[in-house]
């Protein structure tokens, strides 16, 4: 295999998707459009799952590098009413099935992995063209272009890359996220801090929800989510001084004053984040050259945990697709994506159906049980 195989986006999923190509001796290039990995924040804590990110982590032959950043004790579960009253409570440990990691440090594992100039920085793919070859064309907002055998698109909800391949867009799941941010929250607010535990709370009902994380250095990060219309969110005024959190904090007004503060408190700038999901099932004929990975392929709500472990192991069947079958990089691909549709939409059932389970009329009570049969 001496062309390259070229991927549009640094995520989970194309990074690697890079690694295991280049363990092979595989030529890889990954074009990025955020211009370095501290460009933004990567969001907050990812449990790995034994049936697919694991496996991936372990086909990067980077098991090793990921057991010395997983988070002891940070795999805590608790549910709560929007009283505050505990009804789930499952302590954290430090050897569990499902090891935590901040999002960020694990994305710059894999960064790190990778040789030196694998990664184009700054590269915002703007459009897909042909070449004089007839290959495929890249072109990039800084005005360069490259061509491309192989392409992989790895650039997340939003795909460039897809449109190849599939007339599909994300809709609208009718769930809004506020991300905000509370510093240094067991000594600045210990009832908080106390009431989120050592890992993650979830404090869900009928139409709404606050999910918080606690991380190593005792920061908190929540996502106040709330079920509403397109219309509703187009209303959402993000130029606002507090980037919209009011439109949201209103929904809490009655919970309990811990669960409030995670929601109208931020250290930094509040993130509003729409959930969308593509239609489950998708899946597209087999265009030469071109397929995705991770959310560009069968992008979800977050509701089972399971769109950043489906990246990593997409990334990885991908990567052993191609090394097993050098000489005919098409049957590769073939072979690939005749697995990755039936996995795909296997969770993305499952991810729908929770989301039912978190904003529908049984919530707390449904989601409480459906952590309790997890664990028993």
């Amino acid at each position: 295999m001496s062309l390259p195989i070229t991927i549009v986006g640094a995520g989970l999923g194309g990074l690697v998707l890079a690694r295991v190509l280049a363990l092979h001796g595989v030529d890889v290039v990954v074009y990025e459009a955020e211009t370095s990995i501290d460009a933004r924040a990567q969001g907050g804590l990812l449990d790995l799952h034994e049936y697919n990110g694991q496996p991936a982590i372990r086909a990067a032959g980077l098991w090793d590098e990921f057991s010395a950043l997983v988070r002891p004790n940070e795999d805590a579960k608790r549910v709560v009413d929007q009283d505050g009253t505990v009804l789930f409570d499952h302590p954290g440990s430090t050897d569990g099935d499902r090891p935590e990691i901040d999002r960020g440090d694990l994305r710059r594992m894999l960064v790190d992995s990778l040789p030196p100039g694998t990664i184009r920085w700054g590269h915002k793919l703007t459009l897909i063209g042909v070449d004089g070859d007839g290959r495929r064309e890249l072109r990039f907002a800084d005005g360069s272009r490259v061509s491309a055998d192989v392409l992989v698109g790895a650039d997340g909800a939003w795909s460039r890359v897809r449109p190849l391949l599939s007339d599909a867009r994300p809709g609208y799941s009718g769930v809004t996220f506020v991300e905000t941010t509370l510093k240094d929250a067991s000594r600045r607010h210990p009832a908080v801090a106390a009431l989120v535990g050592d890992g993650t709370l979830i404090a869900p009902s009928p139409g709404q929800a606050v999910i918080a994380h606690k991380h190593a250095d005792g920061s908190l990060t929540t996502y106040a989510a709330v079920s509403r219309s397109a219309e509703w969110l187009a209303s959402v005024d993000l130029d606002a001084p507090d980037g919209g959190r009011a439109a949201v904090a209103a929904a809490f007004g009655e919970w309990a004053p811990e669960l409030r503060t995670l929601v109208t408190e931020s250290d930094g700038a509040p993130i509003l984040r729409p959930i969308h999901a593509l239609p489950v099932g998708i899946s597209w004929p087999r265009v030469p050259g071109v397929t995705l990975v991770g959310d560009a392929a069968h992008l979800m709500s977050p509701f089972a945990g399971e769109g950043a472990n489906l990246a990593l192991l997409d990334g990885a069947e991908l990567a052993r697709a191609l090394v097993e079958s050098p000489d005919d990089l098409e049957a590769a691909i073939a072979a690939y994506e005749r697995e990755l549709f039936p996995r795909s939409e296997t969770f993305a059932r499952a991810s729908a159906s929770n989301l039912g389970l978190f904003f529908g009329e049984e919530a707390p009570g449904s989601v409480a049980g459906m952590f309790r049969r997890l664990v028993s």
